[in-house]
């Protein structure tokens, strides 16, 4: 991480210092050219209007005497600048300073011929004589047609470099500047990223390594944020699927061990009769008989626990498809009570069916409301010594209220939101004595959520429990269920 923060950095950094540089250079570059230009612009300008002023001065003076060097003296004075005087011929005839050593030299031919012609001229010439370049301006020196010559001023352009001089050094200044503040601009920018990279790295690790319970902590709100707020979630999502991983794996490891202690029972019974009779330890046929009898029942426990089992799973797998027709619910909790009626008679008890009367029928599977009830009914003569056991029907709204109460041991409120569990038996110190799978109710409750309904429980400890089942009803006009709640 430290050698992406140098990169930032690093990348930060030369893109600032490209911006700083080459747009200073570019603005320089154009400052300096347009200021010079229009500098020089502005004292050509000047020059040529002092021009014209000296010539208004001296215009009717066409000969060099006192009285015009007198005049060429004080007008350099006021206009601070060197004047001469040329002739037609193009040489220097007079000058605003004494002694001057330019006195019959000549111009240059093409400025004469300019000034001779009233054209005014501009240039800027290395005089032999001086040491710095001056820029020269020429007008005719006359009136009208009647033109003596030419008049030149000459003004140094020393102060117009120094001018330019002291810009570039305040452009060279400023890049300094911005140099050092885009150095301190890129440190912060690197510090305020990188910071909140290196807690999302870090947390990132930690819920590489498994650790899901790890959050970032950053309070941007810019898109170093939306990512951080994005690891959160990921991590929160890691951490509900490790939690459902963990629960799937104890549910397996439950199952497992809930089949494998359902089938050791009936089969270490079976191990032992088969090797008593393999034996010859069993000489009386009636007790043989017997023998065979426990085997013949251990071996209907273990198919019922198979069977049981493969309804579970197709029920949990999405494998069943219901037969859905329009089914009267007192027929089939009639047929129900018929076939446990025998055995609730040998255990001393009774098995009632109440329904209301006109009870309109319900759209369902038959065979699989019948396992519904019939699971219920089994539960409650295994667990019911004495008293009854009451199956009811009734309307309660848009839903058929099915029950099936009884008078037996009852259910502990700790118990009850495990009933429906896999292999949960509330006779534990009993199991002996009243056998059964442990999946009944669990495939009541996939059958009747599969069918859009409610399963509930309620039950006192001594008293007695009662099984509720809401299952829709048939709707008045064609035949469509609209599921509403309880």
């Amino acid at each position: 991480m430290l050698g992406t923060s140098k990169s930032i950095f690093r990348r930060l950094l030369f893109s600032f210092l490209a911006t700083v540089l080459v747009g200073l250079g570019i603005s320089g570059i154009l400052l300096s050219f347009f200021a010079r230009e229009y500098i020089y612009n502005s004292k050509e300008e000047e020059l040529l209007r002092m021009a014209k002023k000296v010539n208004v001065a001296i215009h009717d003076s066409n000969r060099v005497n006192k009285e015009l060097l007198d005049k060429l003296a004080m007008l350099d004075e006021s206009f601070d600048t060197r004047i001469w005087l040329f002739n037609k011929e193009g040489k220097i005839v007079a000058t605003s300073m004494k002694d001057e050593v330019f006195t019959g030299k000549s111009v240059a031919v093409s400025i004469a011929d300019n000034v001779l012609k009233g054209k005014n001229a501009v240039t800027e010439l290395k005089i032999e004589g001086l040491e710095d370049p001056m820029l020269s301006v020429s007008v005719p020196w006359g009136e009208g047609e009647q033109v003596y010559g030419g008049i030149i001023l000459h003004a140094p352009i020393e102060g117009i470099e120094k001018t330019f001089g002291q810009m570039r050094e305040s452009i060279l200044w400023a890049t300094l500047f911005g140099v050092v503040l885009s150095t301190a601009m890129v440190s912060y920018l690197s510090w305020s990223i990188s910071r909140p990279l290196r807690t999302i790295e870090r947390t990132a690790a930690e819920i590489g390594r498994g650790n899901y319970a790890e959050r970032v902590q950053v309070d941007t709100h810019d898109e170093i944020g939306d990512l951080a707020h994005t690891i959160n979630t990921m991590a929160e999502k890691l951490e509900k699927v490790e939690q459902e991983r963990h629960h799937l794996e104890q549910v397996r490891n439950d199952f497992l061990a809930n089949v494998s202690h359902e089938l050791r029972t009936p089969l270490t019974a079976m191990q032992g009769f088969l090797e008593a009779l393999q034996d010859g330890l069993v000489e009386d046929e009636e007790a043989r008989q017997k023998y065979y009898a426990v085997m013949y029942s251990e071996t209907m426990q273990v198919n019922r626990l198979v069977d049981d089992l493969m309804d579970l799973m197709k029920l949990e797998n999405n494998e069943v498809n219901l037969a859905k027709f329009p089914v009267d619910v007192a027929e089939v909790m009639n047929r129900v009570a018929f076939s446990f009626r025998q055995e609730a008679e040998e255990k001393g008890l009774q098995l009632v069916v109440e329904v209301e009367a006109d009870l309109p029928r319900i759209y369902a599977d038959k065979d699989r409301v019948a396992q519904i009830l019939k699971n219920l009914v089994k539960n409650a003569l295994k667990f019911t010594t004495a008293g009854e056991i009451r199956m009811t029907a009734g309307l309660q709204e848009q839903w058929m209220r099915i029950q099936v109460q009884d008078t037996g041991m009852g259910i502990a409120a700790d118990d009850l939101d495990r009933i429906w569990e896999r292999f949960f038996k509330v006779d534990r110190g009993r199991s002996k004595n009243n056998k059964g799978t442990g999946l009944g109710l669990a495939i009541v409750k996939e059958l009747v959520e599969l069918h859009d309904g409610v399963c509930r429980v309620e039950s006192v400890p001594g008293e007695g429990s009662t099984f509720t089942i809401l299952l829709p009803v048939m709707p008045v006009s064609p035949v469509s269920l609209v599921k509403q709640g309880p």
